[in-house]
C-alpha cells in the first residue's frame, strides 16, 4: 500500500529517466531456443541475422548475460522529447467501476506517434545511421510502428519504405498521411511490388493482409536494397529490450510512493510492449522477490497464446524469415479484418512465448465489443480516447478491479495505455453504430494455419 497521498499524474524528471535498458532476458532461468536457419536446420549465426537486421540490433538480440544495457547518449537525447512518459493513478475509473482496488496505468501517447512504438524506432534508427545505412524497411499494421519510425528516421536521416496491413491502409487514410509527412514512402500489403506479394494475392486473392505478409514483403525489400536493412517494431528480444524504458520508470515512480503491485496487465501483439511494461516487475519474480500476477491480453480473433501451439514457425507469411520458437497460430493464418490491427498477428515473442510456457503469466482472449465498450467507459471517465489495442489491457484491467469489489480487496492493478485512438475514429464509428461484430476462428481456420507449422 501506498504510504502518502497519491498524484493523478506521476512525472518523472528527465535526470530520472532511465540511462539503461532491462535485459529481461538475463534474469530468466532457462533462455528460449535459438532462431533456426531455415535453409540449415541449425541455430543462426549473427553473421546471418546481420543481412536482414543492424550490426548492434542482432548483437543485443543475442545478449542474454548483460542484465543491462546503456542506452546510448544520441538515442537518450530524442527520448527526450516525449520522454519519460506519466504514470496515472486511475481516480476517476476507481469511482465509476466503485471499486477498492488501486488502478495505475503507463500512459504511452504523448507523442505524434500516438504510442510506445517510439522507445524502439528511435534506437533502431539510431544503430541504422551509425551503421552507416542510407535506407531502412519495415511492416506496420496499426500505423503507429510506421509513423514512430518514419519520425525516428527524420530525425536520423535516414530513407524509409513501410509496408502496411491493406485493412488499416484503408481504414485509416489519415494514418497514412502522418507517414508520408515525415517523408516515408507507404504501400499497402500484399502488394505488387514484390515476389512475396505476388505470391501471397495469387494465393488469398481480395485479403487484407496481415504483419506477417507485410514482414515478408519489408524483409524481401531489405535484402535487395544496396545499403538497407529491416527494422522490425515488436516480436524481436532487442525491441522488448528498447520497451523496457516503459517498466523501469514505472517502477520508479511506484517506488517513490512505496506501491507494490499485485497484478500487472498488457496487449499482447508481438509482446513488446507488454514485455516492457513487466521487465523489471518480472525481473523480481523470477528472482524470487515478489509474487505478481502476469496477465497477456489478446483478441479472440487473433488468439496466438491462448488457442496457439508452441513450436518452430516462420515470423512472415512468405517463409523467409528465419524460424522462432514462439506461440504461433501457423504463419499462414490470416486474422479477420478486425480493429485490433496491432495484435492481429500469427506469433509472438520468443521471450514472451517462453515465460507463458514455463508458466511465469497468464493470457485472456477479449471479443472487440467488449473491447470497444471498455475503451468508451474509460474514455468518458479518465478522458483519453485509447487505442484499440490498449483496451485490450483496459478491459481486463477493468474485470479483475470488479473482482475485488466482490472480495473486497484493494489488490494495486497496473496496466500499460500503450497509446491513442484518434486514428481509429472509423472503428469507433462502427461500434457507436451498432455494425461491429466479433470474429472468433473456427477449429476449421485454425487447422488451415496450423497446416503451415513446419515440423523440427
Amino acid at each position: 500500500m501506498s504510504a502518502k497521498k497519491i498524484p493523478y499524474k506521476m512525472y518523472l524528471s528527465e535526470e530520472e529517466m532511465p540511462k539503461t535498458w532491462l535485459n529481461l532476458k538475463a534474469f530468466m532461468p532457462e533462455q528460449h531456443e535459438p532462431f533456426l536457419n531455415p535453409a540449415t536446420g541449425k541455430p543462426c549465426s549473427a553473421e546471418e541475422l546481420e543481412v536482414v537486421f543492424c550490426k548492434e540490433c542482432v548483437e543485443q538480440e543475442l545478449n542474454c548475460t548483460d542484465k543491462y544495457i546503456e542506452i546510448p547518449e544520441g538515442i537518450r537525447n530524442f527520448y527526450t522529447n516525449f520522454r519519460p512518459s506519466p504514470l496515472i493513478r486511475a481516480y476517476f475509473l476507481e469511482k465509476m467501476l466503485d471499486t477498492p482496488a488501486e488502478i495505475y496505468y503507463k500512459f504511452e501517447g504523448n507523442n505524434t506517434s500516438g504510442s510506445h512504438k517510439l522507445n524502439s524506432a528511435a534506437a533502431q534508427a539510431y544503430y541504422a545511421k551509425k551503421q552507416g545505412l542510407t535506407s531502412v524497411t519495415t511492416e506496420t499494421g496499426a500505423g503507429q510502428w510506421g509513423t514512430a519510425l518514419a519520425m525516428a528516421c527524420a530525425f536520423y536521416g535516414l530513407d524509409l519504405k513501410v509496408y502496411m496491413v491493406k485493412t488499416s491502409y484503408e481504414q485509416k487514410p489519415y494514418r497514412k498521411e502522418v507517414i508520408k509527412t515525415y517523408g516515408a514512402d507507404i504501400i499497402p500489403s500484399p502488394s505488387d511490388t514484390t515476389e512475396a506479394g505476388r505470391k501471397i494475392l495469387a494465393e488469398f486473392p481480395g485479403t487484407g493482409g496481415s504483419l506477417g505478409c507485410a514482414i515478408a514483403e519489408a524483409v524481401e525489400t531489405a535484402v535487395k536494397t544496396p545499403n538497407c536493412r529491416y527494422v522490425l517494431g515488436s516480436v524481436l528480444d532487442h525491441v522488448l529490450l528498447h520497451q523496457s524504458v516503459i517498466g523501469v520508470e514505472s517502477k520508479i515512480a511506484l517506488d517513490k510512493y512505496g506501491v507494490q503491485p499485485d497484478i500487472v496487465i498488457g496487449c499482447v501483439g508481438g509482446g513488446s510492449n507488454y514485455g516492457g511494461l513487466i521487465s523489471p516487475f518480472m525481473a523480481e519474480k523470477l528472482e524470487g522477490k515478489n509474487n505478481i500476477r502476469f496477465i497477456g491480453v489478446e483478441p479472440a480473433s487473433c488468439p496466438s497464446m491462448s488457442r496457439g501451439k508452441y513450436a518452430y514457425d516462420f515470423c512472415d507469411s512468405a517463409k523467409i524469415t528465419p524460424l522462432a520458437k514462439m506461440y504461433t497460430l501457423g504463419c499462414e493464418f490470416m486474422p479477420s479484418p478486425d480493429h485490433a490491427g496491432g495484435l492481429r498477428y500469427h506469433g509472438m515473442s520468443p521471450v514472451v512465448s517462453k515465460l507463458y510456457h514455463d508458466g511465469y503469466m497468464e493470457v485472456k482472449a477479449v471479443k472487440q465489443t467488449d473491447v470497444f465498450k471498455a475503451a468508451e467507459q474509460f474514455a468518458r471517465c479518465e478522458g483519453i480516447l485509447p487505442a484499440p489495442e490498449s483496451s485490450h489491457a483496459i478491459k481486463v484491467a477493468m474485470d479483475e478491479a470488479l473482482e475485488c469489489k466482490k472480495t473486497g480487496e484493494k489488490k494495486v492493478i497496473l496496466f500499460g495505455l500503450t497509446g491513442t485512438g484518434y486514428f481509429d475514429l472509423a472503428a469507433y464509428k462502427q461500434f457507436n453504430d451498432g455494425t461491429m461484430k466479433d470474429y472468433i476462428p473456427t477449429e476449421e481456420d485454425l487447422a488451415r494455419g496450423f497446416a503451415s507449422i513446419p515440423e523440427i
